[in-house]
C-alpha cells in the first residue's frame, strides 16, 4: 500500500499570519512539521502544499518536497484532494496539520494502520479525556464509536451523555474520547467527498467530518496516547519545550 503524506500549508492565518515560516530553535515551524512526517515508516512520501510563493520556496530551500495549489480551498481536505490529483499511484492519503511541529511519527503510522481495514474509507485518530476542563469545553470535539471502532458521531457537545448522573460525575462513570485533527482517505474517496456540499450537522455542530458522516463514509479509530501542542497563536509557542 502506497501512502502519501500531505502537510497542508497557508501562510494567510487571522490569529498567526506567516506561522509556517516562524522560527522554532532554528528551524521553521513547516520544517520541523515535515521532518517529523518523514520519520513515519508508513508514509511512502510526504508533500508539503501550499498557496504562497514564500512557503513554496522555503520548502524547497530546505530540500523538501513542495507543490503549490489554488488560494479558493477552503480546507485542507480540498488542498489534499488538489495534490492527488496532480500525483499518481497512492492508495491512501494522510492529511497531517501544518501547525504541529512536534507531531510524533507513531501517530502517522496509527493512522496509516487503519487502513488495513478493508472497510475503512476514512481515518482519524482519538485520545481519552482525563479533565472536566477538555470534557466540557466545546473547543475539544467528542467523539463516539462503535465495537468495530468506527465512528457512530462527532459533537462539540459531550457524548454520550450520562442523563441520571451528575455533570460533576460524569467523567467517574464512563470513559470519554476526544477527536485528535489528523485524517487519512483512500484515494478514490478523497476525490468524492471533496466535491460534497456542506450538510446539516456539519453546518451546526461546525465539524467538517459530520459531512463524511452523514453521507455514509466508513471512519475508522484509532486510540492513541500522543497529542502534540498545535501553533495557533503567538501565545502558543510558550507551551513548547525542548528535550
Amino acid at each position: 500500500m502506497k501512502i502519501l503524506g500531505i502537510i497542508p500549508s497557508r501562510y494567510a492565518s487571522s490569529r498567526f499570519p506567516g506561522k509556517p515560516l516562524i522560527d522554532i530553535d532554528g528551524k521553521s515551524m513547516i520544517q520541523r512539521v515535515y521532518e517529523q512526517a518523514k520519520k513515519a515508516n508508513s508514509l511512502t512520501d510526504v508533500i508539503v502544499a501550499t498557496d504562497d510563493d514564500k512557503i513554496f520556496k522555503h520548502v524547497q530551500s530546505f530540500g523538501g518536497n513542495v507543490v503549490m495549489t489554488s488560494t479558493s480551498h477552503e480546507s485542507g481536505t480540498d488542498r489534499c484532494a488538489e495534490v492527488l490529483e496532480k500525483s499518481e499511484g497512492f492508495d491512501v492519503v494522510l492529511n497531517i496539520q501544518g501547525d504541529e511541529p512536534f507531531i510524533n511519527p507513531e501517530q502517522i503510522n496509527q493512522l496509516s494502520a487503519c487502513f488495513n481495514d478493508e472497510k475503512t474509507d476514512i481515518a482519524t485518530l482519538i485520545k481519552e479525556i482525563k479533565t472536566e476542563e477538555e470534557l466540557f469545553n466545546p473547543n475539544r470535539p467528542k467523539v463516539d464509536f462503535d465495537k468495530n471502532n468506527f465512528a457512530k458521531m462527532f459533537s462539540r457537545n459531550v457524548i454520550p451523555e450520562l442523563p441520571n448522573i451528575k455533570k460533576e460525575d460524569w467523567i467517574k462513570e464512563h470513559t470519554f474520547y476526544k477527536h485528535i485533527g489528523i485524517y487519512g482517505y483512500r484515494s478514490d474517496v478523497l476525490s468524492k467527498i471533496s466535491k460534497l456540499p456542506q450538510s446539516p450537522l456539519e453546518i451546526k455542530e461546525r465539524l467538517e467530518q459530520l459531512r463524511w458522516l452523514e453521507n455514509d463514509f466508513a471512519i475508522k479509530i484509532a486510540t492513541t496516547e500522543y497529542e502534540a501542542v498545535a501553533i495557533d497563536t503567538p501565545q502558543d509557542l510558550e507551551k513548547i519545550t525542548f528535550k
